[in-house]
């Protein structure tokens, strides 16, 4: 484009933003939308499954954690399942595999939150909570066992 006094091209773009400044600024948009793609992708899991999808992760073999108290799991309890008291995990977590994922349980959904986000902190990657707990669990007809 040439001005109105002369042939001397007239600058385009934004004005008070030089090249390198629209450059950098890409380049940096690029990067961060890579660590967030790579960031999502350490986390396979939902945050929180339906007890439907939890059966399904202990059929493939999920680690099942019950983080209720121990009289709550001599009631009833998830066949296969490990019990870790939520006052107690941070202290447990050598006892938590890390090369398999892990549905966290409770009575109904609320203390499994806090032991996912415990573990999810602790550097844990493949970790859900089980939405409705050991109550659903039990209403949808799931096998349960009881005592020690």
């Amino acid at each position: 484009m040439k001005s109105k006094k002369g042939n001397k091209p007239v600058k385009q773009g934004f004005p008070g933003f030089s090249r390198g400044v629209m450059i950098a600024a890409i380049a940096l948009m690029v990067v961060l939308s890579a660590c967030q793609s790579a960031q999502a992708g350490t986390q396979s899991l939902p945050a929180e499954m339906t007890v439907a999808q939890a059966a399904e992760q202990r059929e493939q073999g999920a680690f099942m954690l019950d983080v209720r108290q121990p009289e709550e799991w001599d009631q009833v309890h998830m066949p296969g399942a490990t019990l870790i008291p939520l006052g107690e995990l941070p202290n447990r977590l050598n006892e938590v595999p890390k090369d398999k994922p892990v549905v966290v349980v409770c009575r109904s959904g609320n203390r499994s939150q806090q032991g996912r986000d415990i573990l999810l902190n602790a550097g844990f990657s493949e970790v859900t909570s089980m939405a409705g707990g050991m109550n659903d669990w039990q209403a949808q007809g799931l096998p349960v066992e009881t005592g020690k």
